[in-house]
């Protein structure tokens, strides 16, 4: 067995949501996680672990300007390394200075800290490309989301 994993491993159609509405950043990371939860990569508590993070911590998992990573630490929660993708109708805050609104929350759930450190380079590679991001926010369905995802194609070494 390959210790390699593509993005589109990670990310199952059933955990890509587009269009999606959300009042407040909770409910955009509840979201992403139920993308976690539909793929069978984490249980409904990790949902609150990741909301949780960012009451402790801070609004850090907004990355980029309009990108939040939703995650947390590794815990029984999770089941298997995993991403969901929810692409939001309406903008919200999460209370960062420089990078809010946020238009797409990525969620992450990681069995280890390799895992999780190797998921997070992908994303990086994939989204550090000119305009990816934004051809991704205009995606219409989860279909496009994974085929325009596949198109770039990064592997994750786990």
């Amino acid at each position: 067995m390959s210790d390699t994993l593509s993005l589109l491993d990670l990310l199952p159609e059933q955990s890509v949501q587009v269009d999606a509405s959300a009042d407040d950043w909770r409910t955009a990371i509840r979201l992403a996680g139920e993308g976690l939860i539909r793929s069978g990569a984490a249980t409904a508590e990790y949902s609150d672990e990741m909301i949780a993070t960012v009451e402790q911590l801070g609004p850090y998992i907004v990355i980029a300007p309009g990108l939040a990573l939703a995650h947390s630490r590794p815990s029984p929660a999770v089941r298997r390394t995993g991403l969901s993708w929810v692409s939001l109708r309406t903008p919200v805050r999460f209370g960062h200075q420089d990078n809010d609104p946020v238009r797409v929350v990525v969620g992450l759930a990681a069995t280890d800290h390799s895992r999780h450190t190797a998921a997070l380079g992908g994303l990086a590679q994939l989204l550090g490309a000119p305009g990816r991001l934004e051809e991704l926010l205009t995606a219409p369905d989860a279909a496009t989301v994974r085929r325009l995802i596949g198109s770039f194609e990064p592997e994750v070494q786990s």
